[in-house]
């Protein structure tokens, strides 16, 4: 599959209703969804035939994006209701038959709850900010444990620094593979401009 018919198969992917500001609710945009899916599959290798997990998935495109460059089976993980019932619908409506939705608190999960029992993590994770201090980086932990070869995330360049440190912590090769604008439509009341550019770092992090 091509990554403009990739992208534009993820425009038809339902998104939030009424984003929760306290989960940090944003969507990931079918661009940079399929910017990130396609690099994955086509440089990595890392999601055809392969077990791959969504962490904090929300409305599910990430994990329908997998779902159409084939992973063995795509596990969607949150917490939140609402936006697993879209998901749910978005995976009706793409008739994928390799995802499954698991709702549970990634925050609270013990350490070897899932350990290494997925070969590929992906996530657009919360950035940590507002009420959420330190999110970013405990989804990251959680992630790493259950990743057997890789995790892919999206976290603000202005935290690189401080990413690669706990990388190199605990042990953990990280590679940035891009850096991306992504642009975060208005979708709070205290949103004050139409759009806002966020500079991310697409990062690959492997225990190899």
């Amino acid at each position: 599959m091509k990554l403009k018919e990739l992208e534009s198969c993820l425009q038809q992917v339902d998104v939030f209703e009424e984003p929760k500001i306290l989960l940090e609710q944003y969507p990931t945009s079918p661009h940079i969804a399929a910017c990130m899916l396609y690099t994955i599959h086509n440089t990595f290798d890392d999601i055809e035939g392969k077990l791959v997990a969504d962490l904090g998935c929300g409305c599910g495109v990430l994990s329908i994006g997998a779902s159409m460059l084939d992973a063995g089976l795509c596990v969607g993980l949150d917490i939140d209701d609402d936006a697993l019932d879209i998901f749910r619908r978005n995976v009706e409506e793409f008739e994928a038959p390799n995802v499954d939705i698991l709702q549970c608190d990634l925050s609270a999960l013990q350490d070897d709850a899932f350990s290494k029992k997925f070969d590929t993590v992906i996530m657009n994770p919360p950035f940590g900010t507002k009420h959420n201090q330190g999110m970013d980086m405990r989804f990251l932990q959680t992630a790493l444990t259950m990743a057997e070869t890789a995790v892919y995330s999206l976290h603000k360049t202005a935290t690189r620094e401080h990413i690669e440190k706990k990388a190199k912590d605990w042990g953990v090769k990280m590679d940035v593979i891009a850096e991306l604008r992504y642009d975060l439509p208005a979708s709070y009341k205290f949103h004050k401009k139409k759009s806002v550019d966020i500079q991310v770092d697409f990062l690959r992090f492997s225990t190899a």
